[in-house]
């Protein structure tokens, strides 16, 4: 099977974590780079758990610190998600991996233009990297296969009504992003508000047994905390289906639509707009996940947290 070269960009966050634990342990997926980007939480607590994820995880492959802010927005970290460290709960090994002399852009550029293969991106926070790369170095736009991301509601928004969390940290990136050309697949709040993994789940996560298996419980323990005090029914560990629409389609329902990104509305800044009917949708940009299989999205999990058998690293 030949693999896919994808580059992770994210700014993790517990959901970003899980998300990286099926792309390390997927045979699907050759990470060639890892990049941060604010979101979550500052550049700096952001690139610190990115690469306290790595050494967990074994991903070895260049890593980059990526934008310290939106292109034009105020920073915006989400504490009441993902705690003061952006990866609140267990213990996590240090880093083990250093820092690219390279941004975030030029690394992505780097990898990319040095593949024989197209890369897909992987982007699980704000767009802010890859926007950068789509503006500094046009040149690799043919090369890159695909991004698929977390990010928007066709439906509804979470962090304001009409706007998801990760595209109203950065409006301008996405709308970059957006009109780029470049095939883009869309795991919005539609999808990823149905990715939940209950109280009882967990269970059945720690029980495979392994130290990232354990780890992964105490996360999903912690990040569980939050949504279940405002009335979810678990937590909707929505990042993790940015990598499964890649390696796991068939558990996701999927539709081509054209998506707009709204940047001045006084309500609705940063809002993902499409038109739903068949009649309306011209010009698709995007293939938008639209349903899961959530108790498949578990059983996953679970599976996949089995390629981590054996693997324990210092603490």
């Amino acid at each position: 099977m030949k693999r896919i070269p994808v580059i992770l960009d994210g700014d993790p966050g517990h959901d970003d974590a899980i998300a990286w634990v099926f792309a390390k342990a997927s045979p699907k997926l050759d990470i060639r780079a890892v990049c941060s980007v604010n979101g979550n939480q500052t550049i700096e607590k952001t690139t610190y758990n990115a690469r306290r994820i790595m050494a967990l995880l074994g991903i070895d492959a260049p890593f980059a610190k990526g934008a310290i802010r939106p292109m034009i927005a105020d920073v915006m970290p989400a504490g009441n998600w993902h705690g003061e460290s952006g990866l609140d709960g267990p213990a996590m090994p240090e880093p083990d991996q250093e820092i690219s002399p390279l941004s975030a852009p030029d690394l992505m550029a780097k990898v990319i233009s040095e593949s024989e293969d197209p890369v897909t991106i992987i982007a699980t926070g704000p767009q802010t990297n890859v926007a950068e790369l789509l503006v500094s170095h046009p040149e690799v736009k043919d090369k890159i296969g695909r991004i698929s991301f977390m990010g928007g509601g066709i439906a509804y928004g979470n962090w304001i009504p009409g706007a998801e969390y990760n595209i109203l940290c950065d409006p301008e990136a996405a709308d970059i992003v957006f009109r780029s050309g470049i095939p883009l697949t869309m795991s919005g709040l539609d999808v990823t508000e149905k990715a939940i993994i209950k109280p009882e789940d967990i269970a059945r996560i720690r029980a495979v047994g392994n130290q990232v298996s354990q780890i992964t419980a105490d996360w999903v323990e912690f990040f569980i905390q939050h949504p279940m005090d405002i009335g979810y029914a678990g937590a909707p560990v929505h990042d993790p289906c940015a990598v499964l629409t890649l390696i796991e389609p068939q558990i996701f329902t999927m539709k081509d639509l054209h998506v707009d990104i709204e940047l001045t509305g006084q309500y609705t800044r940063g809002a993902t707009v499409a038109s739903m009917e068949d009649w309306q949708i011209q010009n698709p940009n995007v293939t938008c996940a639209l349903t899961i299989d959530q108790s498949a999205y578990v059983d996953l999990l679970i599976s996949y947290l089995h390629a981590y058998d054996g693997r324990e690293v210092r603490i």
